[in-house]
């Protein structure tokens, strides 16, 4: 389910579909995904913490925001 992303705390996991900041070739997608913790949340934008590093994103890009549960737990090799 769709929140607010104004409605996020930071310690949330979530996933947020956002417009690109690059200007992307044509046949390419114009959204992204950035999936993670919420490390901010304020009237500008969020910080999202993924496994590549945090991610700042303008409140403006934001298309969609929802919560999801925590990974699953990583299984051994």
């Amino acid at each position: 389910m769709s929140v607010d992303w104004r409605a996020l705390h930071p310690g949330e996991r979530v996933v947020v579909r956002r417009r690109r900041d690059d200007d992307p070739a044509p046949g390419e997608p114009r959204l992204t995904d950035v999936l993670g913790d919420v490390v901010r949340c304020d009237d500008d934008g969020l910080t999202v913490r993924t496994r590549g590093g945090d991610v700042d994103v303008p409140g403006a890009d934001v298309v969609l925001a929802k919560r999801v549960p925590p990974p699953p737990p990583r299984r051994p090799r």
